[in-house]
């Protein structure tokens, strides 16, 4: 009998589930908090939580699965290492395509002569003694580096040879961007080797974490982690393409969702602390999405299901928007719950509430902390002003207020925020829940003071914003039920097989949709309803999902164990391992495949062709065998290219993909 351990790990609690293969069945859940900066402890907590409820030995489990949000948020929030990024053979106008310069947030950026043709043929020499002086001129602090060579996918020599130098020199990880898309638009895929390289040390913590927990409680078993599509791939392989989990959690509520419904046409909307993921379920499976995943701003060139993503959670910052009447807005960045902060904190946040409170007016920062999320030594690699906040943490949380001096120290204590140096405890939805009642796992006394202190704000007509704490608590369940609707007609729109010719983001918002979920009845009579039903997934959804069912006019569906959806999700998907790559023709006769180890000229195209598919098989094969795969199904795809010239074909490319697909090995004794 083989049991299985799913875990995930989200902005707010990390999740564990056991499962019993056999029976097909969850026989133990538990969620803990996730700890930061130190995700051993709630990792922990959560497995031996689970373990406890289920009764099963931690020798016995099979297999561990770990799926997480915490790349997802990461890049909704904008945080993350300070990284390099190595641009061989482009122009400084291209820093500005694709997101590229605003993913970098002014990390440093390296432009080197080099490159090659859409051939493979080298453009110019990389001229490696000029990086290696680059190199050492830059500021420390830096986590990582990415590097981009242009049409690297049709010969990665240039990034290949960046990459051994760079770790010689610094011995910091270092992500190529031919190494996680075969996709040719060189500014995209720099752009997700930034991102990759920014998020390398996030996961590794937490696999690491998880590992350690493993270990200490004789558990065996292989880690696998999910990846965006919802595949499983090894702990190893997670760890040096950490891009690849962005929408890992989402993809394993996908998952989690459509075995504990059985649903096979629905809208799947998993709620977390941070954000809210939307995707179509479709005779029982989810799209994958034909551009690359999208979060927040950022369109990467990572395979992952057709999800939307939405910085709106449970813990989303509370916004009051300027203007005469009164209008919140929540999110996108997610904050330390005051309640939370009140169980861990008591002290500094009664005292500081009840002074504010006594006040007459509310300052810009009061309801406001600031925690250090840096776990010994304090970070190096500040300038002044941020190390003189950083200073001033080093004993521990304070008021807002108290760690900032000046007005211009303010950017800088929020650049700490974006890396993940800090987080700022504020007003959240799951505040107001505590106030009205839906749920008491933290400090209510601490949400009803913060409440209360935020209802005393002036709108620009001069009025209070709400009576008291509890019309302002209704007033942000309220707010977060209104965009949740309209995150969920968004996708609605999106996938709606109209093909609509307005964007779906203004259909969402569109005053005749408005109108006919209202059912408004007057000279012109409109009905409008969702036409599949909700499923509802998070913790937090029972308390918020019935307004969102009764305001699209449609079936809700709150599964049991829907809190714990991803973790379930986590271990019942199989590994699949892709490679991918070209053939081109250059002139009549000729044709070039490009390999893995780099192009190979050949005089037939059919020779080409089948170079090529065995090099992707074996190398799909091998990362499937080394994620634990020993029965391998091969499915490949061909996409080829031709013109007809005067009645003859004439070919233009062939694009080849493999897939190694199986269930991982499940550990025994």
């Amino acid at each position: 009998m083989a049991y299985l351990l799913g875990v995930d790990t989200g902005g707010t609690y990390t999740d564990a589930v056991i499962l019993d293969e056999h029976e097909d069945r969850v026989i133990g859940s538990a969620k803990s908090l996730t700890t930061r900066p130190d995700l051993s402890k709630g990792v922990g907590g959560a497995i031996d939580a689970a373990l406890a409820a289920s009764g099963v030995p931690a020798g016995a489990i099979a297999m561990v699965s770990l799926s997480t949000t915490l790349a997802t948020n990461a890049l909704v929030e904008g945080q993350g290492g300070r990284v390099v990024l190595v641009f061989i053979g482009f122009d400084l106008p291209e820093l500005a395509r694709a997101g590229l310069e605003e993913a970098l947030k002014g990390d440093p950026a390296i432009l080197m002569a080099g490159g090659h043709t859409h051939s493979g043929t080298e453009i110019a020499p990389l001229d490696l003694a000029r990086l290696e002086t680059e190199i050492s001129a830059l500021p420390p602090g830096m986590t990582g580096f990415a590097v981009a060579a242009s049409f690297a996918t049709r010969n990665p020599a240039h990034e290949n040879a960046a990459r051994d130098l760079i770790r010689r020199l610094t011995g910091l990880p270092v992500t190529c961007s031919h190494e996680l898309s075969a996709g040719l638009n060189g500014p995209r895929r720099a752009l997700t080797a930034v991102l990759n390289a920014r998020l390398i040390g996030m996961i590794d913590r937490l696999i690491s974490a998880c590992e350690a927990h493993m270990g200490r409680r004789g558990i065996t078993a292989p880690l696998m982690v999910v990846r965006g599509d919802g595949a499983l791939v090894s702990a190893a392989l997670a760890r040096e393409r950490p891009i690849e989990t962005i929408l890992s959690g989402p993809a394993a509520s996908i998952a989690g969702a459509s075995w504990l419904t059985g649903e096979t046409d629905a809208l799947v909307s998993d709620i977390g602390g941070t954000t809210t993921d939307v995707c179509l379920l479709r005779e029982g499976r989810p799209a994958i999405d034909p551009e690359g995943a999208r979060v927040g701003a950022f369109r990467t060139m990572v395979e992952a299901v057709a999800m939307r993503t939405t910085g709106l959670g449970g813990d989303s910052e509370v916004h009051l928007v300027e203007g005469l009447a009164t209008t919140l807005r929540l999110g996108p960045r997610r904050l330390v719950p005051v309640s939370l902060m009140a169980r861990d904190w008591p002290g500094l946040v009664h005292d500081a509430l009840d002074g504010w409170l006594a006040g007459e007016a509310t300052g810009e920062q009061d309801g406001r902390f600031v925690l250090p999320m840096w776990h010994g030594t304090p970070p190096q690699g500040l300038d002044a002003r941020e190390a003189a906040v950083v200073g001033r943490l080093t004993e521990g949380p304070l008021r807002m207020a108290d760690a900032l001096r000046t007005r211009p120290e303010l950017p800088a204590l929020m650049r700490l925020v974006s890396r993940g140096l800090l987080m700022i405890s504020g007003v959240t939805p799951s505040d107001a829940s505590h106030v009205l009642g839906r749920l008491d796992a933290w400090d209510s006394h601490a949400a009803q003071k913060a409440l209360a202190l935020f209802a005393k704000r002036r709108n620009g007509r001069g009025d209070r914003i709400a009576t008291g704490p509890e019309s302002l608590a209704q007033a942000i369940i309220d707010q977060l039920t209104a965009q949740t609707v309209d995150c969920l007609l968004e996708a609605a729109f999106a996938d709606d097989d109209r093909g609509w010719a307005e964007a779906p983001e203004v259909l969402a918002r569109h005053g005749l949709v408005r109108a006919g979920l209202d059912g408004h009845r007057g000279v012109v009579e409109v009905d409008a309803r969702l036409g599949v039903p909700v499923i509802g997934l998070g913790a937090s959804a029972p308390s918020y999902y019935g307004a969102v069912g009764d305001r699209l006019r449609t079936r809700m569906i709150l599964p049991e164990h829907a809190g714990v959806a991803n973790a379930i999700g986590a271990v019942v998907g199989q590994v699949a391992m892709h490679a991918a790559g070209t053939v081109t023709s250059p002139a009549a006769g000729a044709y070039i495949a490009h390999l893995p180890a780099g192009p190979a000229r050949f005089a037939d195209r059919d020779q080409a062709l089948g170079a090529l598919e065995k090099a992707l098989s074996a190398e799909a094969s091998a990362r499937a065998r080394r994620a634990g795969v020993e029965e391998i199904r091969l499915v490949t795809e061909r996409e080829v290219s031709e013109i007809q010239i005067e009645g003859q074909p004439m070919f233009i490319e062939a694009r080849l993909r493999v897939t190694a697909k199986g269930r991982p090995r499940i550990a025994t004794g």
